[in-house]
């Protein structure tokens, strides 16, 4: 008999919860943006929980909301990822550190530099999200007057991979001979000079930066778009899904790796996690009261506005009681209109439902119950081809946190469908991915 699939497990850190009034539940800590320590503590319980990664995602301006919602979100601001993601791998051993990216306000060099200094540094457990951005107010921090448009920033977002990839593989694994002897520190044969000139970007290389200790960071990936897909079958090796039922998933989780073929990529070199967001207690009953008080706790308007951002329009215009009118196209992210769209076609919902339902964890999968009944949910998952893994959302910190290392882990370890160590140090051993070959020195 084969040996069961494993499930790999991400923990979606921002770096506090998802739900907009995560900060706000009985013993959450409200300043755990700002306070390494609890960042810290975070970290290791991960660790302790053999998690794959610490996934950190990123904004670079304040969120596109209302003011009205906007002061009642504890993700308004945040550390820099690659200036926090350094500090924990000093306080961690195996746990991957994935950071978000955007190719649309950053430079390649740039990008190429920060995570391989970020492998060296953690021991090869680093990762890179690449993302084209769908924060408007973005585009206006960095010079320009309005965000480039989606085919825009996907095209760019390919040729970006390109050129950091290749300044990853500037030099050769063996190219830093240290003689001491006869003076000679790296072998000029063994560097490679990029010379990059395309459409977007004109790149000289080297990289001022020995190779990273995998190879290249894991590349991650996030959008559910078509545009989306195609850049995750052709580039990425995990990818941050938004799926919300389970046909929904297997579908999504056929296209992808259907599409990496296509390609001549081995499909479990892709390893797709849904993000969902977790509610365990001893009932599912205790469960689903606790999730009623963590939403009691949103105030209105950031539904309204949540919704806004999601759909790429501004919705407080509409009648509330009402189905959602024609959505126009927006240069907002696709996946997520055309998810939350369906989901208000299908289930019948109102304006205001969809908002209350989007207002505190943002629309997504959610597993609300006892450790073992979320435990099933995810075994079904991981069986019938749906995911590899999941990107946990947790409802709080570190109450949520905690319960679900305390109690669903063990749960998943007893099923034989999770980790009881790691299998290695770095992110590439753990989560089952190959190093890749140096393309301009393969031997």
């Amino acid at each position: 008999m084969s040996e069961r699939k494993k499930l790999r497990l991400g923990a979606f850190m921002r770096p506090v919860s998802i739900h907009t009034s995560g900060w706000r539940y009985p013993g959450a800590f409200p300043d755990a943006n700002f306070n390494f320590e609890h960042l810290k503590r975070f970290a290791q319980t991960l660790e302790r929980g053999r998690f794959d990664a610490f996934f950190m995602a990123d904004h670079l301006a304040v969120l596109n909301m209302p003011m009205a919602a906007l002061q009642r979100s504890a993700t308004v601001t945040s550390f820099d990822p690659l200036t926090l993601l350094p500090a924990l791998a000093v306080v961690t051993e195996r746990l991957g550190l994935i950071a978000t990216a955007s190719t649309t306000y950053n430079d390649p060099y740039h990008v190429a530099r920060k995570f391989a200094s970020l492998d060296h540094l953690s021991g090869g457990r680093a990762g890179w999200n690449l993302v084209t951005s769908v924060n408007p107010y973005e585009a206006l921090n960095f010079g320009l007057p309005a965000h480039p448009e989606h085919a825009a920033r996907y095209r760019r977002a390919r040729e970006f991979y390109t050129v950091v990839t290749g300044l990853w593989d500037s030099w050769a694994d063996d190219a830093f001979v240290r003689d001491v002897a006869q003076g000679v520190f790296f072998d000029p044969q063994r560097l490679h000079v990029l010379d990059h000139v395309g459409p977007e970007f004109s790149v000289r290389g080297p990289l001022n930066v020995a190779r990273p200790p995998q190879g290249w960071p894991v590349i991650v990936q996030a959008g559910s778009s078509d545009a989306g897909r195609q850049i995750a079958a052709e580039t990425a090796e995990a990818i941050f899904s938004a799926s919300n039922t389970l046909a929904s998933a297997q579908e999504f989780y056929a296209d992808v790796k259907e599409r990496m073929r296509v390609y001549g990529r081995d499909p479990d070199h892709l390893k797709v996690l849904p993000g969902v967001f977790v509610m365990v207690a001893d009932s599912v009953a205790a469960a689903r009261a606790k999730k009623r008080h963590l939403d009691s706790l949103v105030h209105p308007a950031s539904g309204l506005a949540t919704l806004s951002v999601l759909l790429g329009c501004d919705v407080s215009g509409f009648d509330l009681d009402r189905p959602l009118p024609e959505i126009p196209a927006s240069n907002a992210s696709k996946s997520n209109r055309d998810r939350l769209v369906a989901m208000a076609q299908e289930e019948g919902l109102s304006v205001r439902e969809l908002a209350q339902y989007v207002g505190g964890s943002f629309g997504l999968m959610e597993m609300i119950g006892t450790p073992a009944s979320i435990a099933d949910e995810m075994a079904q998952w991981l069986e019938s081809n749906a995911c590899d893994g999941f990107n946990i959302m947790f409802p709080y910190l570190p109450g949520g946190l905690d319960d679900f290392v305390e109690q669903v882990v063990p749960e998943l370890q007893r099923r034989g469908i999770f980790r009881r160590e790691y299998e290695g140090r770095t992110l590439r051993e753990n989560l089952g991915l190959p190093r890749p070959a140096n393309q301009f020195f393969p031997d």
